[in-house]
């Protein structure tokens, strides 16, 4: 491992390269605002990128950078905006897989790590996903070492024969609190909470709705987490003592994620904490795993869902502001699960009340989730329970399930359909 007190991208990233770094709170900023600062010595460098919340990147550096990522979640959706993100629609599940067989053919890896332990250790610290699979790709791995950075269990282990060049982080690690929560999204958490019983193991999506249904679970008891991400939401139930582990099959007193999406008051906890635990892709997002839970949940956000109970994640208007993501995959670990529920909550319109966001066709034609996996669907006026049933009852049960200013449409849309 070569220590730099001087950043200079063009000694280690070539202009055709492909460059990537974990997601969110895990983003080494220090080397990715090096990275645009320098961005005309690496003309035509290509940067992938995961869920991003930073307001590192903009639009105008697609002057030198070629962007492409999995979605436009956070930050990205400013540059799927301007037309400068390519969007490749894959499982995040499948991210491992198609950087070992070279569909991604990652030349550079970026990470943020903790200090070395006295054995010469790093932890990688706010994220396992699919770091380890890049870091064993990449021709050059570059590290931030940022002492705010947790020592966290699980597959986060990086040792410094594995670092090629060692920065000094400028700052500490992205923070993202949870968001306030309204009187809509409230009711909406408590109805999800209904469908949740004590000792399920819970998975989150990301956004303010999986804050809201943490907000309602505190007064359950023995909860488990197996998620791709946790917040300070799952904090608060640990520290409320709903989330105990304990009556997991696998990783029992250990709350499983891939990342840690949440503040300092987070990190803090998961340092040197054996109660969190982060895993790759590979295993948070394995079928195999969230099917031996007895009772596996997994809570998903949507754009939109149509009368049959297709369900848009991903666009707005043509616009990509979600992803694939881990959607699919929680959704069949879920109904996979003898009794686990696969729960799509979504307010019944858009902010401002105008647009319905359960519409007899998806607006933009893009299906995340197909209707044969789609199980309970959640709004703030009530459950439609979709799994097994007909189309006809499917559109019965989403309309009372709509706000009452568009049900009228919504039912003579459905004779057409249905």
């Amino acid at each position: 491992m070569m220590w730099r007190t001087e950043i200079k991208i063009a000694d280690f990233v070539r202009p055709s390269d492909l460059l990537m770094w974990s997601q969110g709170t895990a983003e080494p900023r220090t080397l990715t605002r090096a990275l645009v600062e320098q961005r005309a010595d690496v003309h035509g460098v290509n940067v992938m990128l995961g869920v991003h919340y930073s307001d590192t990147f903009g639009p105008e550096h697609a002057d030198h950078i070629n962007f492409s990522g999995f979605g436009g979640y956070g930050t990205n959706a400013r540059l799927s905006k301007a037309g400068v993100l390519e969007v490749i629609p894959a499982h995040i599940s499948r991210t491992p897989s198609l950087i070992r067989s070279g569909a991604l053919p990652v030349d550079v890896v970026f990470v943020q790590v903790s200090p070395a332990d006295a054995d010469g250790t790093h932890r990688l610290g706010l994220a396992a996903d699919y770091l380890q699979a890049a870091i064993a790709r990449a021709r050059v791995v570059v590290a931030e070492v940022n002492p705010a950075v947790p020592h966290t269990e699980g597959e986060t282990l990086l040792r410094s024969d594995q670092i090629d060049f060692a920065v000094e982080a400028a700052e500490p690690p992205l923070e993202l609190p949870g968001s306030a929560l309204s009187e809509t999204e409230r009711r909406i958490g408590e109805y999800v909470a209904e469908r949740i019983s004590d000792g399920a193991v819970l998975q989150f999506g990301i956004g303010t709705i999986p804050d809201a249904v943490c907000a309602a679970l505190a007064g359950k008891h023995d909860l488990g987490i197996h998620s791709g991400m946790i917040g300070d939401g799952v904090l608060d139930l640990i520290e409320a003592g709903a989330v105990t582990n304990r009556s997991k099959e696998l990783d029992r007193g250990a709350s499983v994620a891939g990342v840690l999406f949440g503040t300092k008051r987070l990190y803090d906890f998961a340092d040197r904490n054996p109660a969190i635990e982060l895993r790759s892709i590979d295993y948070t997002h394995a079928q195999a795993v969230m099917s031996s839970f007895d009772a596996y949940v997994s809570i998903q956000s949507a754009v939109e869902i149509d009368l049959t109970g297709q369900v848009n994640a991903e666009t707005l208007n043509g616009i990509h502001i979600g992803a694939v993501g881990g959607a699919n995959d929680f959704v069949r670990g879920a109904t996979a699960s003898p009794h686990g529920h696969a729960i799509t909550a979504l307010r019944s319109t858009t902010t401002s009340g105008t647009i319905s966001r359960i519409v007899p066709k998806l607006n933009d034609g893009v299906v995340t989730t197909p209707r044969s996996d789609v199980d309970l669907v959640v709004t703030e006026y009530g459950v439609a329970e979709l799994y097994g049933r007909s189309l006809r009852q499917r559109a019965e049960s989403l309309i009372a399930i709509a706000h009452p200013d568009f049900r009228d449409s919504l039912r003579e849309a459905a004779e057409r359909l249905c």
